[in-house]
This record gives C-alpha cells, structure tokens and sequence, in this order.
C-alpha cells in the first residue's frame, strides 16, 4: 500500500510591478518603471518560479481605476502604466517552464470569441500553464472607455458574465482533443466529425464559431475568480477552480471556505477541484526589528491624498474627502464597485476602532487583504494555522515591493514552509493543472452545437 499524498499549499504570486504597497514605487530599492519593463518583470517570474509557487498573477483593468480630482493628485499614483497582461505573460511563456501564467480579463468589456482565442493561445505557448482570472469589472472608469457613461449594475454584470462563460467554455470545445490529423498522404488536414460548431444564440451573445485555435493542452485554461459578494460566489461556485479571497480573521476565513466548498458541491462538483486562496500581505525579516523597519520606511512614504484616494476607491469610488481624517468612518451609501471589499474594509475600520487616517495607512498596506509581518517562522505558524484550521487551501502572496519583497518571500519563507513539508521541493507537473491537482476537463458537446 502506499500512503497518500500529503496536501500542500497552493501560492499565487500577485505581481504588480512595483508591489503591493502603495507606496511601494517610492522605496528606495523599487523600479518605479518596472511596469514598462520586460526584463524587469521576466526577473520577477523567474524568482517566483525558483520559490515553487503555482502561479503568478497580474491583475488588470480596462483603464485607469483611480479617483482624483486633478493632475497633481493622479501623478501621485504609483500604478498608472503596465503592459497588457496577456501580451507580456505570452513573451514570458518562452522564459518559464512550470509555473502558471494568470491574467484578468472582463467579461463586461470583451466578447467571448476574443478571450476564447486568447487563452487558449496562451495555453498553447505555455505548454498548458494559462489561467484566467475571470472579473466583471467595478469602476465607472472603466465604462466610460466602452461606449458607456457608467458601469452596468453589479447583478447585470454577473448575469453576461454566466452566459460568457457557456460561450468562451464551448469554444473551448470546438475541435476534439484528436481532431488534426495533419495527414498529407490522405490530404485530410483534421477528422470532420471531430468539429463541432458552436452555433450559440443567448440573451448577450449571438456567436457562430468555431475556435480557430485547437483545444488547449489543458482542455480549458484554469479559471480562477475573486469574488466574494453572493453572486461572486454563486458564480465562483459554479466555475472557478481557484479562488482569491478577502478576509482578514480566522474566523471569516473558515465561513467563507466551508461556505463556498458547500455551494461548490451543491452545483454537483467535487469541493476539493476549488483551491481557495485568500490574499495575504506579507513582510518578512530575518529577525522582527528588521521586518518592522522595513514597513516603517514604507509607510513613512504614504502621500496623505493618494492614502485617502485609494480607501475611497477601496469602498466603491465614495468621495471621503470631506470627512475629519482623524475622526471614524461614517455609514456611507452602498455602491456598485466590489461590495465584498467595502464590506472588509468597513468591518476592519469598526473591529479595531479605526480613524479614517488609520484605515488609510493600514489600507496602504494590504488594500485590504490579510497583513502579516513578522519573521519565517512567525509567518509560517500563521499561515499554518489557516492551511490546517480549514480556511484556506494555500494563498495568494502579495509581496509589499520589489524586487526585494518578493526575493525575501522566496528566500526566507519559502524554506520554512517547505522545512515543514506544506510547500514542493519540485514541480509535480508541467501544467498548471497538474502542479494544483485539478483534473483536465474533458471534451464537452454543447447542445444545439453541429458538426
């Protein structure tokens, strides 16, 4: 008999260029114009790769997702320009060998058959190591760059996002794994009965097909999503295969995940193909004294409007301007941002007594996610707990600058994670399928789809 295969953390390294803090572009070591930067970026990823992490995952939005009043306000901003995620992680396909390669697309500001075509590209470049990190959009800006004056409301976004889904899902499955014969004694270029003809009329989508990319190595590139409101997790119950989360307890962390895995069987899927990933900030010394020094320069450089633009873009683009800094967070007007993330940061501000100058630095920090400071082992015990306790099935680390955060997480974490055997050594597979342990979807026939 052989015992089974011990559960190891999944990580995510979410890589924005300069890092998570928002003032991350401001410390001294930090390349302010590393978003625009290939090499820069390809060292990044390569760093994550040697530290084992399943994936790196570069958020994007359609726009600029920032609140200012002016010029001098935005040019405060340490994130205005990146590269297109799809179009650097396909540069970056040809530089890796095993870790994933996670880009956000919308699903409220793209058409299936484009996103279709691209994942599936990018799961052919990679050798099967795509994931797309499915999103509905939050932010007015956002629409204003589509025709629109503003966002479409949270329930409508959700709803095209479903049917999105069943179209991008069933262009996936246009051609049969073995369907290109490539026979040139016979002149048959692929099997006729193994093309299958979309042929999808919906609500939002009219959409013929086929795909005019083979079946991703992986049947369907990994789908991942972030949402926590309950139709985000409707959604992420019904199709996600990883999931980031917001939550900063222990406590919120096992009724999110107990929550979720239920929902996820409840849809007739098996609760353990769902890796849930919250998100967790992390500033890691070799000794205390040296990780607080660390956050102290860091938050030493916060400019007080950018710190008070991002809580207001954290809670739905609500103006706070107006409000005492050094007086609390008043009731303020639901929106149609992320009201998961509103929700987070309304229950920090209450459960710690939080001014709204505080909430902002802390935001700073973490943007909301779990904050961990300390050193290898403290960190570790920490994130144990969690990985053990039934709230998380690995993380999604975000590093507070870099390079030097990330190389630290690598360096210093990393070992002391696998030192007590939660993390690989070595890359189980050469997918990103297989180093989560997600089964390949097999070839589906859609109804109403023709040969």
């Amino acid at each position: 008999m052989t015992s089974p295969q011990r559960r190891m953390m999944k990580l995510g390294a979410f890589l924005p260029a300069p890092g998570h803090h928002i003032a991350a572009w401001r410390h001294p070591e930090a390349r302010p114009d590393g978003g625009l930067d290939f090499d820069y970026y390809r060292s990044l990823v390569q760093t994550a790769e040697r530290g084992k992490f399943d994936m790196v995952f570069l958020s994007d939005g359609a726009g600029v997702r920032t609140k200012y009043k002016d010029a001098d306000e935005l040019s405060r901003q340490g994130r205005m320009v990146h590269f297109e995620p799809l179009t650097l992680l396909s540069a970056l396909a040809v530089h890796t060998t095993h870790i994933g390669l996670t880009a956000t697309s919308s699903t409220t500001y793209n058409e299936p058959f484009t996103v279709a075509r691209q994942f599936a590209s990018l799961d052919h470049l990679s050798g099967g190591r795509s994931g797309w990190n499915v999103v509905t959009s939050a932010t007015d800006a956002e629409a204003r760059n589509y025709n629109l004056d503003k966002q479409p409301e949270h329930a409508a976004r959700y709803h095209r996002a479903r049917e999105f889904m069943e179209v991008v899902t069933g262009l996936w499955d246009s051609w049969e794994d073995d369907a290109f014969l490539y026979d040139k004694e016979s002149g048959r270029y692929f099997d006729p009965e193994k093309l299958h003809i979309l042929g999808h009329r919906g609500e939002h989508f009219s959409v013929r097909g086929p795909l005019n990319v083979a079946r991703p190595p992986q049947g369907y590139p990994v789908i991942v999503q972030a949402g926590s409101s309950p139709d985000g997790q409707d959604f992420a119950a019904r199709w996600a295969e990883v999931v980031f989360t917001v939550q900063q307890t222990l406590d919120q962390a096992q009724v999110y995940y107990r929550g979720l895995k239920k929902q996820v069987a409840d849809h007739g899927r098996d609760p353990d193909d769902v890796k849930i990933l919250p998100g967790a900030f992390i500033v890691v010394g070799r000794t205390l004294a040296e990780a607080e020094d660390r956050y102290a320069t860091l938050q030493s450089l916060v400019d007080p409007v950018v710190g008070l633009g991002m809580l207001s873009y954290q809670l739905g683009m609500v103006d706070i301007s107006g409000y005492p800094l050094d007086g609390p967070l008043p009731e303020l007007p639901a929106t149609e941002g992320s009201t998961s993330k509103q929700q987070m940061i309304y229950e920090q501000a209450r459960r710690q007594g939080l001014t709204i100058r505080e909430l902002y630095l802390s935001v700073a920090a973490g943007r909301g996610h779990r904050f961990l400071l300390g050193t290898p082992e403290t960190i570790a015990d920490q994130l144990e707990e969690w990985f053990t306790d039934e709230a998380a099935d690995g993380f999604n680390i975000m590093p507070d600058y870099h390079p030097g955060g990330l190389d630290a997480i690598v360096d210093l974490l990393v070992p002391e994670l696998q030192r007590r055997g939660l993390m690989r050594t070595e890359y189980e597979g050469t997918t990103l399928r297989a180093n989560l342990g997600l089964p390949r979807p097999g070839f589906r026939t859609v109804a109403g789809a023709t040969r």
